[in-house]
């Protein structure tokens, strides 16, 4: 019989809460805070077992102070934390001692951390900052909650050039009843304060490697992982990056052959809800659930780890992951910054013996969706995050007009619309320091983001199978409680001509390609017959050997991009093991080259990274090419598995005098040849004809 243990008897009332929020979130298609992919129908309790469960009660939560240590306590579990630096030590629970790698050092069990650079730096490597704290408070103490704040207040007069420029504070919850505690932080950044960059920020959890075999991050993301001793010299072989390692010894056989990377476990943030572990014996659960995206940096698709060997799980705030440099926090000498990042949620769960285990991951979407439906919420003691009544909300139409689709305007059915910054066209996605709230626009274009913080803030919007990125062009101040209605809103993408012709679908992802099957040397059988097969180790060596002659040829009309067209633009390895660009070519005909009009190319890409894409046409020495984008891009989402990174749409004019009625060939050079992980991912290509052809 399943008892799931949820641990308190109040969270039975939540779960059927939960079943009737579910029906009508269900049908709410304006809101996504919860995914759809992780709705699923509540786990059944057997009828005695939800009778024993209201029946329990435990006490009220407890503070214990020692000298080194405290320990928050409610009956169900037990979480200690170093005193005053504020790392999460030990979780006791359901009769366990502790969840976390006891083998570990105290602070590299549980702990938050960022990465950090002096002003001017380059590139995305810097300091390693656990921030320790310094300082001790307790916000708030009965038997309803604890909250507590551990701080290190920045002295410019000691800290200058050792410690990040920042004043943090870190914050651990707990309330009565709960199977789990939270946590989140404050940093802050005074006006006269020196001029630094982040890098990265998140909370990491180490758990015990004898317990938690089992990673979870979605219904077809999870399986049992190798141990963190495969990766080590005797048992596993270094692969063409340091993240990626072929298991040769591991300590279980059935794990000989694989690749681990940590990289093929990113997940975007829409999607980023839960993650976690599952052990077997005892059947417990560990979990990171994030109700919010609003404190991410990046956007909705902007990707971040999850769990990896270890066993860690990992709530990352800001990475420059699959960005690179575009998504550096740079924060000048005089410039205030506070932000709050999380809370973000450590559930734990348990069952009786015998029962199957994958109810834990049942039983953590469902605590999921109660922790998205209960956002904002209401107990943070921090005045800096704001509860629901301090909050406003904006709604509205988006549609879409484009004359060569319809003569009146169309719904933006599914479309994204955020609110973030002001900036730019397209900003938001490298936008890091604020705040950003999204939602899915329903059938017919209708919105409504709820919950945003006050502040200034643009609106944004793209469309699934629509080219290029909105703005409205007013900034939107949101005060608290205030509704605004921005009425009916008109994005005309980007449009010249007609469609002469198209690769792909404008969805800012390169998944529709052709992705080819891995090396069966250098496989992870989790994405064997998997919709993400992009996320194998190694598929760039593979364009060599399926174009050993020649590089990639597309012909209009005849080819099947999803068959024809590789995933990526990537160097070719030659004989001696060295790399070199390529070029591809893309032959079309026309029934009629207008001399005296101009074409456009329309090229959106997914990803870039260290490359240089050249456009030229009918001659693949055209010097220069009509078009070059110079070198862009520090994604490096061909060697971490992605399908995309950034999006960048380029327009280039095609003088009708370069084409010739009848046979025609595009060039597509990617001039950069230096490693395997340069390259390009196309989202789109379209040819547009001048506007008098039609």
């Amino acid at each position: 019989m399943c008892s799931l243990y949820f641990s308190e008897s109040s969270r039975i009332w939540h779960l059927a809460f939960s079943n009737i929020m579910l029906c009508v979130l269900l049908k709410l298609t304006t809101q996504t805070q919860v995914p759809n992919s992780n709705f699923h129908p509540p786990v059944e309790v057997p009828g005695d077992s939800k009778a024993n469960l209201m029946s329990m009660s435990f006490p009220g939560v407890q503070l214990h102070i020692e000298d080194q240590h405290v320990v928050m306590d409610n009956g169900i579990l037990q979480v200690t934390i170093s005193n005053p630096e504020g790392m999460v030590t030990g979780i006791e629970y359901n009769g366990i001692d502790n969840l976390l790698e006891i083998l570990n050092e105290e602070s590299n069990r549980g702990y938050w951390d960022l990465v950090w650079n002096v002003a001017g730096s380059t590139g995305t490597k810097g300091i390693f900052d656990r921030m320790e704290g310094t300082s001790l408070k307790v916000i708030v103490e009965n038997e309803e909650q604890v909250e507590l704040s551990f701080t290190r207040m920045w002295d410019p007069s000691i800290d200058q050039g050792k410690l990040v420029p920042l004043n943090i504070d870190k914050r651990y919850v707990m309330l009565r009843d709960s199977s789990g505690f939270y946590s989140y932080a404050i940093y802050e950044h005074l006006e006269e304060w020196p001029a630094f960059n982040i890098d990265n920020t998140r909370i990491a959890f180490k758990l015990r490697e004898d317990m938690f075999r089992y990673m979870a991050i979605a219904d077809n993301r999870q399986r049992f992982m190798p141990l963190p001793e495969d990766r080590l010299a005797d048992r596993g072989q270094a692969l063409a990056y340091p993240e990626a390692v072929l298991l040769v010894n591991p300590v279980e056989p059935d794990f000989k052959g694989e690749v681990d990377d940590k990289y093929q476990y990113s997940c975007e943030n829409k999607d980023n809800r839960v993650h976690g572990w599952i052990s077997n014996n005892p059947s417990v659960g560990f979990w990171q659930i994030t109700a919010s995206d609003e404190f991410r940096s990046g956007g909705p698709l902007k990707q971040c780890l999850t769990s990896h060997v270890g066993p860690t799980t990992l709530a990352i705030f800001h990475s420059v992951h699959y960005s690179g440099e575009d998504l550096v926090l740079k924060f000048g000498p005089n410039e205030p910054w506070k932000k709050v990042f999380g809370p973000v949620f450590i559930f734990l769960n348990s069952l009786t013996d015998g029962d199957d285990p994958l109810l834990l991951w049942e039983d953590a979407k469902q605590q999921m969706i109660y922790e998205v439906q209960t956002w904002p919420y209401s107990f943070p003691a921090s005045e800096d995050f704001q509860s629901a009544d301090q909050r406003g909300s904006v709604c509205g139409r988006l549609l879409i007009q484009d004359r060569y689709i319809s003569e009146e305007n169309v719904p933006g059915n599914g479309a994204y619309v955020g609110l973030a910054l002001p900036g730019n066209v397209g900003s938001w996605q490298r936008e890091c320091k604020g705040y950003q709230f999204w939602t899915r626009a329903d059938e017919d274009g209708y919105f409504s983001i709820n919950n945003i913080r006050t502040g200034d803030y643009n609106l944004y919007a793209w469309v699934p199978g629509v080219i290029g990125d909105y703005q409205y062009n007013v900034v939107i101040t949101i005060n608290s409680g205030c509704e605004i209605d921005v009425g009916e809103v008109v994005y005309e993408p980007p449009r010249d001509g007609p469609t002469l012709w198209e690769i792909g679908i404008p969805d800012r992802s390169a998944a529709e390609f052709y992705v080819p099957d891995p090396d069966p040397k250098l496989i992870n059988k989790l994405y064997v017959n998997h919709p993400d097969r992009f996320r194998q180790y190694g598929l760039w060596e593979r364009y060599s050997e399926l174009y050993p002659d020649g590089d990639l040829v597309y012909t209009i009309g005849t080819c099947d991009y999803g068959k024809d067209w590789f995933f990526a633009q990537v160097t070719r390895k030659t004989v001696n093991n060295t790399y070199e660009g390529t070029t591809w070519q893309i032959r079309f005909k026309l029934d009629v080259a207008d001399e005296s009009g101009t074409y456009k190319l329309r090229l959106a890409l997914a990803t870039a990274h260290a490359s240089e894409l050249q456009v030229r046409i009918n001659d693949p020495k055209a010097d220069p090419p009509v078009f070059s984008s110079g070198v862009i891009g520090k994604d490096n989402t061909i060697a971490r598995h992605g399908i995309h990174g950034l999006y960048r749409l380029y327009n280039v004019d095609v003088p009708g005098t370069q084409l010739l009625e009848g046979d025609n060939t595009i060039f597509l050079t990617q001039t950069q040849g230096t490693t395997p992980f340069q390259g390009v991912m196309y989202d789109y290509i379209r040819l547009e004809g001048p506007d008098k052809i039609i």
